[in-house]
């Protein structure tokens, strides 16, 4: 069963959306309301975007991404939760030079099991992983951010700087992601 974490991302219902549509079971919870004695229910998780950073928030995440990788757990990390993966594994973060949003084309740089050519996403965010830890790789770049799609480099966790809800190319991967 897979858990979507709503950190209040906008976009969410996007992404409940095309789960429902795909048949796809999920619970939806949110970092409030979540109970973190739960997580062995799930044997994947998405989180989402946010829209304002809350130190409570901060701590949940990185619990979900550190289950995710002592168990084995498939991840996906929307946006903040791409972020989120990589600060909870000793990577940065920076402000972006200009807020990103709008369209944007990813090209693919390593073959992986989610995305394997170039795909068109639309992109909202302020800020952008800065440096990746040394577990996490670049598999997706484009002209504004170097690490648009980045992967562990041995367990089905996968993070996106952009918001693949929001696009079909997008959905396509999150189904691809759903279905590893």
């Amino acid at each position: 069963m897979l858990l979507v974490v709503d950190n209040g991302s906008v976009y969410t219902k996007n992404l409940t959306d095309f789960l429902t549509k795909k048949n796809i079971l999920f619970d939806i919870q949110t970092p409030n309301t979540l109970d973190l004695n739960s997580l062995s229910n799930y044997d994947s998780f998405i989180l989402s975007g946010r829209r304002k950073n809350e130190k409570k928030t901060n701590e949940i995440n990185s619990k979900i991404v550190n289950y995710s990788i002592n168990h084995n757990s498939k991840l996906l990390g929307i946006c903040y939760g791409a972020e989120i993966l990589a600060l909870t594994l000793g990577g940065t973060i920076k402000k972006s030079s200009s807020i990103q949003k709008g369209d944007e084309t990813i090209k693919i740089s390593k073959n992986n099991l989610i995305k394997n050519d170039s795909l068109s996403v639309f992109e909202s965010h302020n800020y952008q992983i800065s440096k990746l830890p040394k577990e996490l790789i670049p598999i997706g770049k484009s002209t504004n951010c170097k690490y648009e799609i980045i992967m562990h480099v041995s367990k089905p966790i996968f993070g996106t700087q952009f918001h693949p809800e929001m696009s079909l190319d997008g959905n396509n991967l999150i189904e691809k992601f759903c279905m590893l």
